[in-house]
């Protein structure tokens, strides 16, 4: 019967090291693992339940010490041989070790004879020793060692912390900035095609040559889009800034939802898509910003086409709990992966494929900026509502669809600015 190979866990960010003592191990007849660092170290502890771990003191991330006092603390490592590996050799340092909870001390350079008779001496049950004494003074030392290193870590993610809020504001300021700068020749491009479309001359030759007038559609078709874009990280921006003002007034969100499957209608009949929708069922009137509302309406709508393939089916639904309202768009389509229901509505965030990549709202799978759900919670958020996606999983073949559902209240509450 063939002996069970003994798991041997090695953590060493040194390259030659940790080829020498991982090749000495396999010749010895067991199994190897290695990292480089110690989480992945830990992780892969965890994972294969070693029957040794060897590590260096000084590593990337944590030392050999601070992996050791984690492991101790759980259950199954409890009495795992636990070696450190090193060519720290002074007897402060082996006292600190050992204090951690380190079962044995060998040290660099590597005899490896030695290594191999060490290996089978812990694996038997062996252990150094240390007098009572020295040890805990040592571990007293150890403490005050791990309180320090605490504290500096803690004082450099301060630091880093700060350095991204700072970053995180100039960027907002810099897409801000941007979209306003975008703005601007933009407007000047749109008047010169709206100019250039009511011309006599030029919209007869136009109906006189299918091509030309293919060649107007299209750049007044690509000068939309590009508004829509600025729009919408102009928007987003506001949102990001807290500075979403709402301009609250009476609307009907049936109609508003009406006019949204209006907007789409060209692409959801080209895609041969059958949207499910009851004006009757949506509440009539509702006190909001039906400008940015709309808007929201109209994200969520292209959302779910987008990633319904053709044929599939929307269902909007709609009704009204006391002094809240609650809609729902439910889709046919792909569906979203349980992991990124929480992302999703996070800003530039995007499932798309990259590589199908589209201006368009509703191209099948396309993609976009990964703007359009975080303007829907933006907006949502502005009015007081939440909103939340519940989906099976991603599958492109089961299509097991997805549902946005956001409650709100019927009057608006303006939510404060928050401070920056």
């Amino acid at each position: 019967m063939t002996a069970v190979q003994r798991k041997i866990l090695y953590i060493e960010d040194d390259a030659a090291s940790r080829s020498l003592v991982e090749r000495a191990l396999r010749y010895g007849g067991y199994q190897v693992f290695v990292a480089e660092c110690g989480l992945d170290g830990i992780d892969l502890a965890r994972r294969e339940q070693p029957d040794l771990i060897l590590t260096d003191i000084n590593l990337p991330d944590l030392t050999g010490r601070e992996i050791t006092t984690m492991l101790r603390g759980e259950a199954a490592f409890a009495t795992t041989p636990i070696v450190a590996l090193t060519a720290l050799t002074l007897a402060e340092q082996r006292e600190l070790t050992q204090a951690a909870g380190i079962t044995g001390y060998m040290t660099k350079p590597v005899d490896i004879d030695q290594l191999l008779e060490r290996v089978a001496f812990y694996l038997k049950g062996g252990h150094d020793v240390t007098d009572a004494q020295p040890l805990n003074d040592a571990q007293t030392r150890y403490i005050r060692e791990v309180v320090t290193r605490l504290e500096t870590r803690i004082r450099e993610l301060e630091r880093l912390n700060h350095t991204l809020e700072r970053f995180d504001r100039m960027k907002d300021v810099f897409i801000q900035l941007t979209a306003h700068e975008l703005r601007t020749p933009l407007t000047l491009v749109i008047g010169y095609n709206r100019l250039l479309e009511e011309n006599a001359m030029l919209r007869g030759i136009a109906n006189a040559d299918p091509n030309i007038k293919m060649l107007f559609e299209g750049a007044t078709d690509s000068i939309l889009r590009m508004q829509g874009i600025i729009d919408e990280v102009l928007t987003v921006s506001r949102i990001m800034t807290n500075q979403i003002d709402l301009t609250i007034g009476p609307c009907n969100l049936g109609d508003l939802m009406e006019r949204a499957i209006a907007h789409f209608g060209r692409a959801i009949s080209d895609r041969r898509m059958m949207v499910h929708f009851t004006k009757a069922q949506w509440s009539p009137r509702i006190v909001a910003d039906w400008e940015l509302l709309s808007l929201a309406l109209r994200n969520l709508l292209s959302n779910a086409i987008k990633f319904t393939p053709d044929g599939g089916s929307i269902t909007l639904s709609c009704q009204t709990d006391g002094d809240r309202v609650r809609f729902a768009v439910r889709d046919s389509g792909i569906g979203i992966a349980r992991e990124d229901c929480v992302s999703i509505f996070e800003r530039f965030f995007s499932s798309g494929n990259p590589d199908l990549h589209s201006t368009s709202k509703t191209a099948y799978r396309g993609g976009g900026i990964g703007l359009g759900l975080a303007v829907v919670k933006g907006i949502v958020d502005a009015h007081g509502g939440q909103i939340a996606v519940e989906s099976p999983g991603f599958d492109p073949v089961k299509l097991p669809g997805s549902t946005f559902t956001v409650v709100m209240p019927i009057i608006a509450v303006i939510q404060p600015r928050k401070r920056g």
